[in-house]
């Protein structure tokens, strides 16, 4: 009989650098989030409503995640933060290694939060960590409202849920009700929120939320003696 050796799982080996991230982001007092959800459903729009009043209050650091090109770092280096761009070259998600590459490129002692926008897919990026605090997923209307049950996985992990593109409601079947109660069968302490990028509505609400969970970090913090 022929003897098999199971070598150690990947995720096993993306779970120990995954920590090691962790130990590092908490270490700089750096608030990390992953950014999920398939392609196309707004994630550097978000972000290029958000990174404008999270600037006046916090130092922010962004890593983009494609297979290929640049496109979406250049828009957000408009804003002038730092930005590193990682092309996967095929694989479907970011990891922890692919996030550890990019600290030599970004100035991690000065940075108050860490957003890293996911390659776009539903189903990859739910199974890896790559050490953040929060998990944010997205889902825009026109991608139809039976999205959570068919991906379960990434609603399950996420800490926030964001419905994108509400002002397309009146154009779409997309039935908010439903995708936020089937989200919340899965996971039932997902926040929800419902946010245009192209209108900004909902933009406040969130910014409202996301600050308070960076504050709450952020008062984590031991204080050094003698202050």
């Amino acid at each position: 009989m022929t003897q098999i050796t199971v070598v150690e799982k990947i995720l096993g080996a993306n779970d120990r650098i995954a920590l090691e991230n962790r130990k590092l982001f908490d270490g700089k007092n750096i608030f990390t989030v992953n950014l999920m959800s398939s392609p196309g459903a707004g994630k550097t729009s978000f972000l290029e409503k958000i990174i404008p009043p999270l600037k006046s209050r916090y130092s922010i650091g962004i890593v983009e995640g494609d297979i290929q090109d640049v496109c979406d770092a250049e828009r957000i280096s408009r804003f002038d933060v730092p930005v590193v761009q990682i092309n996967t070259g095929g694989a479907c998600h970011i990891d922890g290694n692919m996030v550890k590459e990019t600290f030599p490129d970004l100035p991690l002692n000065t940075l108050d939060v860490l957003i890293l926008e996911n390659v776009g897919n539903l189903v990859c990026p739910a199974e890896f960590s790559i050490g953040e605090h929060l998990k944010i997923m997205m889902l825009s209307v026109p991608e139809g409202d039976d999205k959570p049950m068919k991906y379960p996985l990434m609603f399950k992990v996420s800490d926030a849920m964001i419905i994108n593109k509400v002002d397309l409601l009146p154009f779409v079947s997309f039935r908010p009700e439903k995708a936020k109660n089937d989200a919340r069968k899965i996971n039932p302490g997902l926040e929800l929120f419902e946010i245009s990028c192209k209108t900004g509505d909902g933009i406040d609400v969130f910014l409202r939320w996301f600050e308070e969970k960076i504050d709450a970090f952020h008062a984590t913090l031991t204080t050094p003696s003698g202050t």
